[in-house]
């Protein structure tokens, strides 16, 4: 499990270590894993954050220690982020891939599928697309702010692990859902490469979107 030591770093640096760790969450006893794909730093003297209209109580968790859980209502549905260095700052977790290994069973899908069905239709939502949002990804692994807001990781119920895998190359880019003049054009936002046509949007096929203005390809560790 990822100890707060790990999130005693500067919001950016920390949102890029980020990528590749393993989410794990138990539910109902089946354990949920997806891999991280897309973080977002956050960091309290810029207009994008939360943490720029300052503290309340409903914030309380970015000012707390480094590694704290911070969840809020977002598009209809729950957001995960954790608390980094700095009274403010914080990563806010993006999206992610569901990952089977030796700690899960076969019912993790079926059990990921039933907690984010579709939104119209029937059938089940395609696996590269369970967890490919802030929303999407929380609903998948049975987050919510009421349970987890505020709140330290638990290695019995809900934790970050590093397996060692890690990107070769990541895509630093633009935020998405930050009004305009408020610090929007900030490139806080990582992508593993190698995932993303899974993450919430691909900087790299978006029309218009020039390299070295919009996002730019960074290798990793470098």
């Amino acid at each position: 499990m990822l100890s707060g030591d790990f999130f005693n770093r500067e919001a950016a640096t920390t949102a890029k270590a980020l990528l590749g760790k393993f989410l794990r969450v138990r539910h109902d006893n089946v354990w949920l894993c997806a891999r991280i794909i897309e973080a977002e730093a956050y960091f309290q003297n810029e207009k994008g954050s939360h943490a720029s209209l300052g503290y309340t109580d409903k914030r309380k968790a970015l000012f707390m220690s480094p590694g704290t859980i911070y969840m809020y209502y977002a598009r209809g549905g729950d957001s995960l982020n954790v608390s980094c260095r700095g009274a403010g700052n914080a990563v806010l977790i993006k999206s992610g891939y569901p990952c089977t290994n030796k700690k899960t069973s076969d019912k993790m899908i079926p059990m990921m599928q039933k907690l984010n069905p579709p939104k119209y239709g029937n059938g089940v939502r395609p696996i590269e697309r369970l967890c490919a949002g802030q929303t999407l990804l929380c609903r998948s692994l049975g987050l919510t702010v009421k349970e987890w807001d505020q709140q330290q990781f638990d290695p019995d119920r809900f934790y970050i692990e590093d397996i060692g895998a890690s990107p070769t190359q990541i895509i630093q880019t633009t935020r998405l859902g930050i009004p305009e003049k408020r610090d929007d054009h900030l490139l806080y936002r990582f992508i593993d490469s190698e995932f993303a046509i899974f993450c919430t949007s691909n900087p790299l096929t978006r029309r218009n979107y020039v390299e070295g203005k919009h996002y730019r390809l960074i290798q990793y560790p470098k």
